[in-house]
């Protein structure tokens, strides 16, 4: 039992090292960092996207798999509209910060379970019996990345990145 329990330890201690980011891609804060705000709207040629739509998407679909892992009656947004901002631009700087501000929380709150010990990674979700917590974690992980990499290649392509 005791290898399960350092195996299931160390497990969650991974999952939030790249929850939190940095390891081998930048974290949101890095890909963010001192972006001019009059950019945040602009979807350059050849794109579908702009930054603030990937930021607003990250936003959506981290806090939908917070609350698919901790309610199993919660109800999904529909795909794919739901899960995409319908302006390229926020309309404010309140609705900028705020989208910052909850992927912080959601993030938080996410790495929380994790840390919770009684919450196991492996047992399936009642609501989807092919999906568990550790599923969720690395989910996040991954949609995440992708999409921070995406800015950064945005940031790239206005001429807004140093690296």
């Amino acid at each position: 039992m005791e290898a399960f329990e350092d195996i299931d330890t160390t497990t969650r201690e991974q999952l939030i090292k790249l929850l939190k980011g940095g390891n081998a891609h930048a974290t949101i804060k890095d890909a963010l960092h001192n972006l001019p705000a009059k950019l945040r709207g602009v979807v350059p040629d050849g794109l579908p996207y702009s930054i603030w739509m990937l930021v607003d998407h990250i936003r959506i679909t981290q806090w939908d798999i917070l609350k698919f892992s901790t309610n199993p009656d919660h109800q999904s947004p529909k795909w794919p509209e739901g899960y995409w901002p319908k302006h390229s631009e926020p309309k404010d700087e309140e609705e900028w910060d705020n989208a910052i501000e909850q992927i912080e929380s959601d993030r938080a709150k996410f790495i929380d379970l994790l840390e919770n010990q009684e919450i196991s990674l492996f047992e399936p979700f009642l609501n989807e019996p092919n999906i568990n917590l550790l599923r969720e974690a690395l989910l996040i992980a991954d949609h995440t990345s992708y999409h921070i990499g995406q800015i950064v290649v945005i940031r790239r392509l206005l001429g807004n990145w140093d690296s």
